[in-house]
């Protein structure tokens, strides 16, 4: 008798947790979303904006875990539920605070929360590779908290910058992060420094590797994860590059084009192709090895 009544109680809960959650953060999540479309929220939180990807990917993700989830016992450690409880007595309280950082917090910690208290640990590890990404795509504060420390990380993209325009035969003169081209000034700003690009090809090499299965293998992943970084820092170079050329030699359309309109998510957009070619090149080659091994 206590089966055929707990039976139908389970979908209800789940129906009922997933109308409050739909109720408590479909606004925050359209929030997000048009500030990423159009730009409209802060820098700060347009370095998450590959939460557009992510967040619907960890969704279906979820789902697809949804038969795995119902056969998962209810969980009988009480570790567990208290700690999920307390995850989410501490969502509610970010929820109900005025500071956007911690509203936009008690999303990831809700969740978490969740899959402690309705399914334990056993629930949390099966979840785990989809909360990684909402956790991931949360706007928080730290690309304001980093800014302050890519100094050298300017300073080093506005002189390769310039060493490149000199085999061009133009004229450049560098300062720091600011460089000289025909009386005109180009700043490589925090914000320029490509940490957004590198923080989207990591985020998307993360599902890459999730997709394929390769982060199984280590050798693969470290390979992956350190070609990433170097393709983007590349990249962003070469995009400050092609800004200062087109802002010193008076190509305005052109560098607004690139730096604010749309040839700069087509940029994006090409950069994240190549991590494609980057995995399966990683891949034919760690094979190759692997047989020669």
């Amino acid at each position: 008798m206590r089966l055929a009544v707990q039976r139908p109680v389970l979908p209800i809960l789940n129906t009922v947790v997933l109308g409050l959650l739909g109720l408590l953060y479909l606004p925050l999540l359209l929030h997000w979303a048009d500030g990423w479309i159009n730009k409209s929220i802060s820098i700060e939180h347009e370095y998450f904006s590959h939460g557009l990807i992510g967040l619907p990917f960890a969704v279906f993700l979820a789902w697809e875990k949804r038969d795995r989830w119902q056969q998962l016992s209810i969980p009988k450690s009480a570790i567990a539920v208290g700690c999920g409880l307390a995850l989410l007595g501490i969502s509610v309280a970010c929820y109900l605070s005025s500071l956007p950082a911690l509203v936009n917090l008690s999303l990831p910690i809700c969740l978490s929360g969740l899959c402690l208290w309705l399914k334990g640990q056993a629930g949390l590890r099966l979840q785990a590779f989809p909360l990684l990404l909402v956790w991931l795509a949360t706007p928080t504060e730290i690309p304001y908290l980093i800014a302050p420390y890519t100094l050298p990380l300017q300073s080093f993209i506005a002189g390769t910058a310039a060493f490149i325009l000199l085999q061009f035969g133009l004229e450049v003169r560098v300062e720091q992060i600011y460089l000289f081209v025909n009386d005109r000034i180009v700043e490589v700003a925090p914000y320029c420094a490509g940490l957004k690009m590198l923080f989207t090809s990591l985020y998307v090499g993360l599902m890459l590797l999730y997709w394929t299965g390769d982060w199984r293998s280590r050798s693969t992943t470290v390979w992956f994860l350190g070609g990433i970084v170097v393709t983007s820092t590349i990249a962003n170079i070469l995009r400050n590059t092609l800004l200062t050329f087109f802002h010193g030699t008076g190509r305005e359309q052109a560098f607004e084009w690139l730096h604010a309109g749309w040839g700069g998510d087509l940029y994006s957009a090409a950069m994240l192709g190549l991590l494609v070619l980057l995995l399966k090149g990683i891949e034919r080659w760690t094979s190759d090895e692997g047989v020669e091994a």
